[in-house]
């Protein structure tokens, strides 16, 4: 039986500094956080109650919230979790995989918004609380693409790309969804725990690969 040799990566010859390589992007790292519809967010802070924007985010009317629940898992809780705005048609929870352990709950990897069939838990906030049946996943690493990025580097909404990282650890990231929009920015989007093993800090470059057809 033959075997085929394992493909050579040579990352000596990858310049990251390369300011002209249209294939370098920006890779952010995401917290914990939860996204709410309008009908939870007055279960957990009140009638009436509106989202508290302060600080945007890198995707343009993405803003971070002054609002913070408690999240009550089987085992554990997670407590201060930032909520993100706008208010959204369906809640959602994004967990790395620690602290889906801490809560004890078995969140799968999904892209986001893909929550059917999901594990759900419970959100406490400091007018109320809400008993979620789904919502709760590991949200799946991915790059966000404006439509004209997308057409400068040929890439197609849901296309699947690797990634090459930089720094002391050099961590290939595979089959990676490119999500191409146009009020998307040019960004991709790692958890805590893939940021760690991975020696990722917010705001370095990565380089993107098109995956043969």
């Amino acid at each position: 039986m033959s075997v085929n040799a394992l493909p050579i990566i040579d990352f000596s010859a990858i310049d990251f500094n390369d300011l002209n390589n249209q294939y370098l992007i920006p890779i952010n790292v995401s917290n914990r956080h939860l996204h709410v519809t309008e009908e939870d967010l007055e279960k957990l802070f009140g009638v009436g109650h509106k989202l508290t924007s302060i600080k945007d985010l890198t995707q343009p009317g993405q803003f971070a919230c002054d609002e913070m629940v408690n999240i009550v898992g089987p085992k554990g809780i997670l407590e201060k979790v930032r909520i993100l705005g706008p208010c959204r048609p369906q809640t959602q929870i994004e967990l790395a995989q620690t602290d889906a352990r801490k809560l004890g709950i078995k969140a799968p990897l999904r892209n986001s918004g893909n929550v059917e069939g999901t594990p759900g838990c419970v959100l406490v906030g400091p007018n109320g609380y809400v008993l979620l049946k789904e919502g709760v996943i590991l949200a799946a690493p991915h790059i966000h693409m404006h439509t004209s990025d997308g057409e400068r580097l040929g890439i197609a909404d849901k296309e699947l790309v690797d990634v090459y990282t930089s720094g002391k650890k050099h961590v290939v990231f595979c089959d990676i969804m490119v999500r191409v929009h146009a009020q998307f920015a040019l960004d991709m989007h790692v958890d805590t725990d893939e940021a760690n093993a991975a020696l990722i800090s917010g705001g370095q470059k990565v380089l993107i690969v098109k995956k043969n057809k």
